[in-house]
């Protein structure tokens, strides 16, 4: 294991800081908008996500995980509006892309911050998913870290799972397992 795997995970509170700024920096930048905090908690291994649109990024290097952006239908549309300047009334390719986009600007500016004490780090494409009636279940046996916003009124949670990397091996902590749609 390298020495920066073996460096002492981000305390909580670091992690909160640096989700707030990433997300608050994007949306105020990017959207001129607003991104109010508003709780923090830990989530259970397992328990997986069910709302809105979901854009999900992989995190690699001595340490590894997945972030995760979701927001609701009308948020997407919104950040849609704005980023892209037309008016999207429902989910469209180009919300979908927008979210995309959103999870790797938030996620982007996050790894800069986890970097600093973690040691470099590489991005994934973001995957976007968006339906009804739809679950996703974790595998892993890492906790994660949930921390939500309020942006006009709608929930954007930011999520984040990471580990070390065992031994140059992918521990595949927090990601997305099963992913079903109904």
């Amino acid at each position: 294991m390298s020495a920066t795997a073996s460096a002492a995970a981000p305390t909580r509170e670091e992690i909160v800081e640096w989700v707030t700024q990433s997300t608050n920096e994007v949306f105020q930048t990017m959207l001129g908008m607003e991104a109010k905090f508003g709780k923090t908690f830990i989530e259970d291994p397992g328990k997986g996500l069910s709302m809105g649109v979901i854009g999900i990024i992989g995190l690699v290097g001595d340490w590894t995980g997945t972030a995760v952006v979701s927001c609701s239908s009308p948020l997407a549309c919104k950040i849609a509006n704005t980023l892209f300047m037309q008016e999207y009334p429902n989910v469209t390719d180009e919300v979908l892309d927008a979210v995309a986009e959103m999870t790797n600007m938030i996620i982007g500016n996050l790894k800069n911050s986890l970097e600093s004490k973690l040691g470099t780090m590489g991005l994934s494409i973001p995957a976007v998913v968006f339906g009804r009636n739809f679950a996703t279940r974790r595998s892993g046996k890492e906790s994660w870290y949930v921390i939500q916003f309020e942006v006009d009124g709608e929930r954007i949670d930011v999520q984040l799972c990471i580990a070390p990397n065992q031994n140059g091996m992918l521990t595949g902590a927090g990601v997305p397992r099963i992913m079903t749609l109904a």
